[in-house]
């Protein structure tokens, strides 16, 4: 290869006499790297969002109320989507913290119908405790894989609904 290997005369090495953090460090060995190789994720420029709780309705299906104001943006929510609850202790109902459920419903555009029943062994929801830095939030998870899966040579685009969309502006 001909490369120079540290504290010795020029001589042909391999990669291997070169210690990791040399092998890192030097341009010829490593390569170019594109800045865009691992560009950071924004959240803002995927849906569905993460919605904070403003009201829980406990029944055979929980009704759950969001916060539209606090992200500024509206209900994404999808039937067949996965959220999972965060529910700090101050806020009652801790049964439903890191529970996993699905929207089966949106009654109204502030609110999704999540397919857990509520109705016994669960406290009530506290919507305004006397101390809570943390919001709880819904935040969706994933999806089942329930959307159009077009197949074929058509010009129609494939997606899954209740999936991650990105809505970057770049």
């Amino acid at each position: 290869m001909g490369l120079k290997c540290p504290n010795s005369e020029r001589r042909d090495v391999s990669l291997l006499s070169f210690t990791f953090k040399e092998r890192m460090t030097n341009p010829i060995l490593n390569g170019p790297q594109a800045p865009e190789s691992n560009p950071p994720i924004k959240p803002q420029y995927f849906q569905p969002n993460q919605f904070v709780i403003s009201n829980i309705q406990r029944g055979i299906v929980t009704t759950v109320t969001l916060d539209q104001t606090f992200y500024g943006t509206k209900n994404n929510f999808v039937i067949g989507q996965l959220v999972r609850f965060i529910i700090p202790n101050t806020y009652g109902i801790r049964q439903l913290n890191e529970q996993l459920g699905y929207v089966v419903g949106i009654p109204n555009q502030n609110q999704v119908n999540v397919n857990i029943n509520t109705t016994l062994n669960y406290d009530n929801f506290v919507a305004s405790p006397s101390y809570g830095p943390t919001p709880p939030q819904l935040l969706p998870v994933g999806d089942v894989n329930t959307g159009q899966i077009n197949s074929g040579r058509s010009g129609n685009t494939t997606y899954v609904e209740g999936s991650f969309i990105n809505i970057s502006p770049l």
